[in-house]
């Protein structure tokens, strides 16, 4: 008879008991054993020893660098599956180099992203930020205003990831002209992330000149850093509206500011550089731009979904079957 599996559960202990449930953990120890105590620390000695009997590792925002040393306490450790998004915090290259399998739950927690990314593109259409903070000052909205509403609106997606394919397939039902912009694609795979004729792929400085309004969702990658700077927010048409969901540094920040602080364009951002921003940053005071505490990735109840999916991962490992949010080694660079 073959050995059960046993289970680590590496991560912050309040993210365990939200991604983790007691119906959760009861239908992963159908298939492995599980050490009781949520590790916080690799370097505890009681860690350490437990380390040398585990065969899979369940990470979760707060786990600590699993490095060389980590991996030499874990000589049984085949498989490492991440309750969460991206792996390049918590991961060195040395878990690939020993053909330790890795998973990811980036595709459970791009719904939520997606979905407050398409609320906040609904949203901006309707100039409702910028009208919502007018009626705080005493002013109602003038509804026949030409520049507001979705009708028949240019939206572009920066960045065909994961999450920035999912806007595409919510926004595809609402009437939008969608653009696409992404190094990676080709026309052949722009044809492939909808039914013909509902997105176009275009270059990126095509994309803000078309686009009423922008959505971010590629990687921060050293080639993709400020990859919206000074020229390239002077290409936005005026009343245009960008919203960053991704990563912060996707943005010059001061240049955004400028831009902003003449009301030519709107800005809807999840995500900044810095983060968080400063008490009294500039930013922070125009009516024009709305910016909330990077909330659009999985929260509260929404994180049980990373749970889920991690634990669906196990059982697949378990049954000798593929994982579906398998990460290999050639993918880090090019990973959030």
């Amino acid at each position: 008879m073959s050995r059960r599996m046993t289970v680590a559960i590496a991560m912050q202990p309040e993210v365990a008991t939200l991604a983790l449930t007691e119906t959760l953990v009861a239908r992963l120890e159908e298939s492995a054993a599980v050490q009781p105590h949520v590790i916080t620390d690799f370097t505890d000695p009681a860690t350490r020893e437990r380390l040398v009997n585990v065969d899979v590792l369940l990470t979760g925002w707060g786990c600590p660098l699993v490095d060389r040393d980590v991996l030499d306490a874990a000589p049984r450790l085949r498989a490492i599956v991440h309750a969460a998004g991206s792996v390049k915090h918590h991961l060195t290259p040395e878990v690939w180099k020993r053909e330790i399998l890795v998973s990811s739950a980036v595709s459970a927690n791009a719904f939520p992203v997606a979905q407050y990314t398409v609320s906040a593109i609904l949203l901006a259409g309707k100039r409702a930020f910028r009208l919502a903070d007018a009626y705080s000052r005493g002013h109602y909205k003038n509804k026949l205003a030409d520049d507001t509403g979705n009708h028949e609106r240019v939206v572009g997606v920066v960045g065909a990831s994961r999450t920035g394919r999912l806007v595409l397939e919510l926004l595809a039902p609402h009437g939008f002209h969608l653009l696409v912009s992404d190094p990676t694609l080709d026309a052949r795979a722009a044809v492939e992330l909808l039914p013909a004729g509902q997105v176009q792929l275009v270059e990126l400085d095509e994309l803000l000149r078309r686009s009423d309004v922008v959505s971010l969702h590629a990687p921060a990658l050293p080639e993709t850093h400020h990859l919206l700077d000074d020229r390239r927010l002077a290409l936005l048409r005026d009343g245009a509206v960008l919203i960053n969901t991704a990563r912060g540094q996707l943005i010059d920040t001061e240049a955004l500011l400028r831009h902003c602080a003449t009301g030519r364009i709107d800005a809807v951002l999840d995500v900044t550089d810095p983060e968080p921003l400063p008490v009294g940053h500039p930013l922070l005071a125009l009516p024009n731009v709305t910016v909330t505490p990077h909330v659009a990735g999985a929260m509260g109840t929404e994180i049980r979904r990373l749970g889920e999916f991690a634990v669906a991962e196990i059982e697949r490992l378990a049954a000798g079957q593929p994982l579906h949010g398998r990460v290999h080694g050639d993918q880090l660079a090019l990973l959030a």
